[in-house]
């Protein structure tokens, strides 16, 4: 696949199950999609799967000393579902796995990035969460939440729903500035 590349980054969560879905509207777009899990992650998916639909590995943990880096660089990254632990670390700067290091790297770099946090009533009512979204929204972050995103469920029940809305970080992508330059120029263009 060539185009554009997109870091689609797993958070540990029943919705990445379903991260297949974002992979195959992300090419229907034009993006070249890599898929970052961290590692609760992992017990969502179905890693041959994704390297099949990708192209590319499934990667959750940093590369020992003189490994090459497999993935190429990221021009975007879309963090869905973000879990309340991803969101709070990645606004302290905290990157003790690779998906929170490639985010807060991409932060630094100026990368557009989307986040779709998904959690239960619970977890969303700890003041850190509402204050970790507002911080990252200042820096640049689009964070798509709300109950008119993805609607807060009670505790316990986050893995009967299906109904995360993967098209919506495609589209705030589609809006973002940096995306839509690069279409004008044409340099890998997104469609």
């Amino acid at each position: 696949m060539s185009g554009p590349v997109l870091y689609a980054v797993v958070c540990g969560s029943p919705a990445a199950q379903g991260v297949g879905n974002l992979v195959s509207l992300a090419q229907q777009r034009g993006w070249d999609v890599c898929v970052v899990a961290t590692p609760d992650a992992l017990k969502w998916l179905d890693i041959p799967t994704l390297v099949d639909q990708t192209g590319h590995p499934v990667r959750h943990r940093y590369k020992y000393p003189g490994e090459p880096d497999v993935l190429p660089a990221a021009e975007a990254m879309i963090v869905a579902p973000a879990t309340v632990n991803t969101i709070n670390k990645w606004s302290a700067g905290i990157a003790d796995t690779l998906a929170l290091g490639l985010i807060v790297e991409g932060l630094g770099l100026g990368l557009p990035i989307v986040a779709v946090p998904y959690t239960n009533r619970a977890m969303a009512a700890h003041p850190a969460f509402g204050e970790s979204i507002d911080r990252l929204r200042s820096w640049g972050v689009t964070v798509l939440y709300g109950d008119d995103v993805v609607e807060l469920h009670q505790p316990g029940v986050g893995e009967t729903r299906t109904d995360f809305p993967w098209h919506l970080p495609l589209d705030a992508l589609d809006e973002h500035p940096s995306v839509q330059a690069q279409r004008i120029a044409g340099g890998g263009a997104v469609d």
